[in-house]
């Protein structure tokens, strides 16, 4: 469901994967033609006509305030789902969707590429391992200019720009939560300033600054934002016995081991190309399909991201440490 940018990646990697009998739901017809002809695959205006042609599993990539509708009525025709991030702009069905998915029983992933990423990766295999022993902090940080994210459009009429279809740095930049709760573990408590800061015609949050305290400790910061000219994204964690930096432009991974006072350092494979990651996550979910199991990030899991993220929200609102349990039920 959906042929813009990512839904085009998405089904163009299915069709490198091995996926016989795709096809495309999207409204626009003159996206739907170029799409379904390029790839020789069958195309639908809407998604009742989609689920009529009774798919094992649907991907959404749709704009942000249209996944949760759209995946519920999968999920009504037993499909199982790849929904791709942020799983919602509200809190509004959330746990519906969940408990549907587990009543029947389905596979579901939310799109969560850069754990498929080496750097990522290579981050979280260390932190497994005990290599920096006690994790006491992490810093995970992204940021990019906006506009120049899809050149060929008109960045105010994104919706990254309209709070409403579920822009706003804090979505959009989710990832960087997601990792920090991947490293780091549960999230309890948030506090946040996130707001309108630049030049940008934007109705939503283009910087926000998040400090979270997790269940078992740790503390993490998360930076995101749309405004600055440079990309740049990396994290820092550190632990009673060492760190571990990745810098994603430098293509690195870096460990310091306290112990002998010895650094160890980790580079990208020089064949990697950013597709494939996206790649390793959609094979990931047809694994799971195949063999029945839980992915990395299901339906479920990323409603607890989700709930992050409203956290931070209501705290940037009110100016308070928020718990992140009150803010959905």
């Amino acid at each position: 469901m959906g042929g813009g940018s990512i839904g085009a990646r998405h089904l163009k990697n299915l069709t490198a994967l091995g996926v016989g009998d795709l096809a495309l739901v999207e409204p626009d017809e003159t996206r739907r033609l170029e799409v379904s002809q390029a790839l020789g695959i069958a195309g639908f205006a809407g998604l009742a006509e989609g689920l009529a042609w009774r798919p094992e599993f649907v991907v959404i990539a749709t704009p942000n305030h249209l996944h949760v509708e759209q995946a519920l009525a999968a999920a009504r025709h037993n499909c199982h789902l790849f929904v791709e991030k942020p799983l919602s702009h509200s809190s509004k069905c959330l746990v519906e969707l969940a408990g549907e998915i587990e009543r029947q029983s389905l596979v579901s992933l939310v799109g969560c590429n850069m754990r498929f990423h080496p750097g990522p990766a290579r981050v979280k295999e260390l932190l497994d391992q005990g290599a920096i022993g006690r994790l006491l902090f992490a810093r995970v940080y992204t940021g990019s200019y906006l506009p120049e994210w899809r050149p060929w459009q008109d960045y105010r009429r994104s919706y990254s720009a309209n709070g409403a279809m579920g822009g706003g740095c804090l979505l959009d930049c989710i990832h960087e939560i997601d990792l920090s709760r991947w490293y780091a573990g549960e999230i309890q408590e948030v506090f946040c300033l996130a707001g309108h800061f630049s030049s940008l015609e934007v109705d939503t949050e283009d910087v926000a600054a998040m400090v979270c305290k997790h269940e078992n400790g740790a503390v993490s910061e998360i930076h995101l934002d749309y405004v600055q000219r440079t990309y740049d994204r990396g994290c820092q964690v550190a632990g009673e016995e060492g760190s571990i930096f990745w810098d994603f432009g430098q293509g690195t991974v870096r460990w310091f081991d306290a112990q002998p006072g010895v650094w160890h350092t980790f580079d990208q494979p020089g064949e990697w190309v950013v597709n494939d990651m996206y790649l390793d996550e959609m094979r990931h979910f047809l694994q799971c399909v195949s063999e029945g199991r839980t992915t990395v990030l299901t339906v479920a899991e990323a409603v607890k991201v989700m709930q992050v993220v409203f956290a931070a929200r209501a705290s940037a609102a009110s100016g308070r440490l928020v718990s992140v349990r009150q803010v959905l039920t």
